[in-house]
């Protein structure tokens, strides 16, 4: 597939979806001439990119190393953020919806004394059952 050229205009509109944190901009307040863009990944590190003042549109050899060394994305991505807001995939690990809270399995490793295998093979309902029997049985 072939995509437009991109503008200033997307690549700022990229960098709002995904929810890059805005940290210079091109008003003086840092005597540059870039609005400057920052992103936490999953990973813990940060990607840093700079939407150019005047140009209005980037060169391709320009606008592959945004992507590749910026915004570390495939234009597919890009352009589906930039138009439909679904933003990249960075590989972050999501908790699962059944997640045991960190209170509870601190309680039944350190007090209830139980393993944390036995622990990480529990549903919530389970975790919770037997808490209460360790608080009622002692055991």
């Amino acid at each position: 597939m072939t995509w437009p050229q991109p503008t200033r205009e997307d690549h700022e509109r990229f960098c709002k979806s995904e929810g890059w944190r805005r940290i210079r901009d091109a008003r003086g307040r840092t005597g540059t001439h870039h609005v400057t863009y920052e992103f936490d990944l999953p990973t813990g590190g940060i990607l840093r990119t700079r939407i150019s003042h005047p140009p209005d549109r980037y060169g391709p050899s320009l606008w592959a190393h945004i992507l590749r060394d910026q915004l570390q994305v495939s234009e597919e991505e890009f352009w589906g953020c930039v138009r439909d807001g679904i933003v990249p995939d960075r590989g972050g690990r999501q908790a699962p919806a059944e997640a045991l809270p960190a209170d509870l399995v601190y309680l039944l490793i350190h007090r209830a004394g139980l393993t944390e295998a036995e622990v990480g093979r529990m549903s919530r309902d389970e975790a919770l059952a037997r808490l209460q029997i360790f608080w009622s049985e002692g055991s």
